[in-house]
């Protein structure tokens, strides 16, 4: 610094070097940092190492001190950065601040930036007519736009992403050189010169022009067509919310019947929510989530005034709304000026697609009329679905704006660590050091297409991250295909029980070190004696879990099957307590199969206790969808009274729910189907509660934990989580890790992990 400033301040004349840690690249860290560096009058510089930033500044002490407080406290929105340590070091009398060049061959500690919504700077840019990017549907800069969906390698340099193919005409490379112009290395930057464009394409009908392109789509989507457009992470099928027929088409041709449909809003209104407004009820939180930078999708309440058709979600009552997370998509919705139903482009069950020939070929028989783009996208990343429940935000589904999710381990792992995760709703997990990383939801790994993308992400994971995985992780059960897949690499396997991982997932998010109680509730799992669980509670912590409360088991026939013919599940019960079932289908040979024990196992699932009380309501027997009769199930419910809790006996130490007294009331076509479904969300709650207090007699005092995907359910959530607290217990649900088998990857390492902590103790 000039030695006439350093008289002026008439302080202490230092140099320090701070490293920064966590999410600081490709969010426009470095340019903070030099416009701070400009404020406070200091001089030095700023370097990207392998996922740090390095900062060297030299000046008066007070603005040293000042800048150090003000890199935490007003770093970039969409960063996340951390303090890893400050040191002083000797002057070298810069005379300027500069930005270096990065710095590859440093040690690594990555940090994978997500995909970010448009900034409103940049839906500025988009809006007006005078700008140079008005109207273009790819522009971005440091504090948004694609990030995980385009980056190749680290670190996040242009050349290393998909964007490195579109070279920067001269204004752009002006904006990407000039460290005070928001575009400063904002590495997809580009503009309609040099950058990415959409084609639209409609049987043989090709347009080019980006203005003329979009024009089509809208005419398309007015006209009642199906369009597949091109976003961030991969294909969605577009139509016109409120057009009965498109939905119709729709439903008919990809085929999903029943399973409900996400519809994207305009952005209109002082808060972007005037539209949204008309069909849902909005809370705060929940204005705020569907806001966010992230743009999920938020699952809310439709309103009477709503005119959307029963269509989007039949016999549901709630949609899942999201607002445009792309330009390409303000630009859409604000032309068609209404809501589009937005659903992931892919054979159902698989992960989206991404590529602008395989789409073509493999949903043809959805629609002939497709709005491509030429920036090509590095994997898919779905959306990500949140639920407001008991005043938590809960993660459904982790994806684009969440995804990859970065967690800090509370010890480190021996070894670099692969999970595999589950069958259904599928991610993995890589761990080494004391650092986790998730993926987005990749699948149900029930096709090739599904087990290709899996080892596509577990590849990427690796080769993004520079590490080497010397250990995998699996799930218990021997026929799940990330099972499969992990016996067959040549690498040490351990496998770890599922409702373990469940359970030491939501450890993982709080690391409380007391007692926990977690019930851990889903459709299915394996259990330590071979019969499927999905109604049990754990006592401990991480790494050693205490089975303490279940569900009495019954015969369920046909495996697998169970999950879509509810039927089965009311059936085998009824026939266990010596009644008769009236079936849908022929059950004869069912029954004979059941009484012989063929082709049965027992289950205590709470699961399969929800579609057994679908089934025996005539809410559903019969499922186009993993959970249709449940979700159906807990749309009609509304006020109800309390109910007593199941008989409860104690087993071996194991406190066992008896469900034989629902029969009689989801049996009872006296009552309404409301009637029934409030007494079965009250009683299961009820019971909860009963065993809760039962363990805490026996083992003292813990914490709640609540995990699984029947905890997705709000009412029966909402419900409990009321009467945990008249009761004066603590409880936890999953926040960033999704509830249900989404979040097994990372329960899987924080398992494995525990029992390693504890052997070396």
């Amino acid at each position: 610094m000039p030695e006439q400033t350093q008289q002026l301040d008439n302080e202490a004349f230092i140099a320090i070097q701070i490293r920064v840690g966590g999410q600081v690249q490709g969010v426009g860290f470095r340019p903070f940092v030099y416009r701070l560096a400009q404020e406070y009058n200091l001089t030095g510089w700023v370097q990207n190492l392998k996922g740090n930033v390095l900062i060297h500044v030299e000046g008066a002490q007070p603005h040293i001190t000042a800048f150090s407080k003000a890199l935490l406290l007003q770093a970039p929105s969409i960063s996340r950065p951390e303090l890893l340590d400050q040191l002083t070091k000797e002057i070298t009398h810069t005379n300027n601040f500069t930005i270096r060049d990065s710095n590859t061959t440093s040690s690594t500690h990555i940090h994978t930036p997500v995909d970010f919504a448009p900034c409103e700077a940049c839906l500025a840019d988009i809006s007006d007519t005078n700008n140079r990017r008005y109207q273009y549907p790819f522009t971005n800069c440091t504090q948004c736009g694609p990030r995980y969906t385009l980056i190749e390698r680290l670190p996040y340099d242009r050349a290393n992403t998909s964007m490195a193919d579109f070279p920067l005409c001269q204004s752009c490379e002006k904006e990407y050189n000039n460290p005070l112009n928001r575009r400063f290395h904002a590495e997809p930057v580009a503009c309609p010169v040099c950058g990415p464009v959409i084609t639209y394409q409609h049987d043989r009908e090709i347009i080019t022009d980006n203005q003329a392109a979009l024009n089509a789509t809208v005419s398309s989507l007015k006209a009642g067509r199906i369009v597949a457009i091109k976003g961030v992470g991969g294909y969605h099928l577009f139509c016109d919310a409120q057009h009965e027929h498109a939905l119709q088409q729709l439903r008919t041709r990809k085929p999903r019947p029943d399973k409900p449909l996400a519809v994207m809003f305009p952005a209109f209104g002082h808060d972007e929510l005037e539209s949204v407004r008309k069909h849902v009820s909005l809370t705060e939180k929940e204005a705020k989530l569907i806001r966010s930078a992230a743009r999920p999708i938020v699952l809310l309440k439709k309103i009477a005034d709503s005119t959307l058709p029963a269509a989007i979600a039949p016999g549901l009552n709630e949609i899942g709304c999201c607002l445009p997370y792309s330009p390409l998509h303000y630009l859409l919705l604000h032309a068609f000026e209404a809501p589009l139903v937005a659903t992931s482009a892919n054979i159902s069950g698989e992960p989206v697609l991404t590529n602008n020939q395989e789409v073509t070929q493999r949903l043809n028989h959805v629609t002939t009329t497709y709005l491509h783009h030429n920036r090509p996208i590095s994997r898919p990343a779905d959306d990500s679905v949140v639920r407001m429940i008991a005043g938590h935000t809960c993660t459904l589904r982790v994806g684009r704006g969440y995804a990859p999710i970065e967690m800090t381990l509370p010890d480190s792992i021996c070894k670099p660590t692969l999970a595999v995760g589950a069958h259904m709703k599928n991610s993995i997990a890589l761990a080494w050091g004391n650092r986790l990383v998730m993926s987005p939801h990749i699948a149900d790994l029930g096709s090739q297409r599904s087990m290709a993308i899996f080892e596509q992400v577990i590849h990427d994971f690796q080769h993004l991250y520079e590490v080497e995985v010397e250990q995998i992780i699996c799930d218990a059960h021997p026929g799940y295909s990330s099972s499969r897949w992990a016996r067959k690499q040549d690498k040490p396997v351990f496998p770890v029980l599922h409702h373990h991982a469940h359970a030491s997932a939501l450890f993982l998010e709080y690391s409380i070190e007391k007692p926990w109680l977690v019930f851990t509730w889903d459709g299915t799992g394996l259990g330590q004696t071979n019969q499927l669980w999905g109604g049990e509670a754990f006592y401990g912590t991480a790494g050693d879990w205490c089975r303490v409360a279940s569900f009495k088991p019954f015969r369920l026939p046909g495996g697998d099957l169970a999950s879509r013919q509810a039927w089965r599940s009311a059936a085998a019960m009824c026939w266990q307590s010596g009644k008769t079932f009236e079936s849908p289908a022929d059950q004869s040979l069912v029954k004979q199969a059941w009484e012989k024990n063929i082709n049965c196992t027992h289950s205590s699932s709470v699961g399969r206790l929800f579609d057994a009380a679908a089934a025996l309501t005539g809410v559903a027997s019969e499922y186009s969808y993993e959970g249709q009769g449940p979700m159906q199930l807990e749309a009609l419910c509304g006020d109800s009274k309390p109910a007593n809790p199941l008989p409860i006996s104690c087993d071996n130490d194991l406190f066992i729910a008896d469900w034989t007294p629902l029969l009689a009331t989801l049996g009872n076509a006296d009552l309404s189907q409301q009637q029934r479904a409030n007494d079965f969300h009250e009683t299961l709650a009820a019971t909860l509660v009963e065993q809760a207090e039962a363990i805490r007699k026996t083992h003292g005092d813990f914490v709640v934990g609540l995990t699984g995907g029947v905890f997705q359910n709000k009412y029966l959530t909402e419900l409990i989580t009321d009467k945990l607290q008249q009761q004066g217990f603590d409880y936890y649900l999953n926040k960033t890790i999704p509830l249900n088998d989404g979040g097994i990857s990372a329960g899987q390492i924080m398992e494995v992990l525990a029992k390693q902590s504890l052997t070396h103790q």
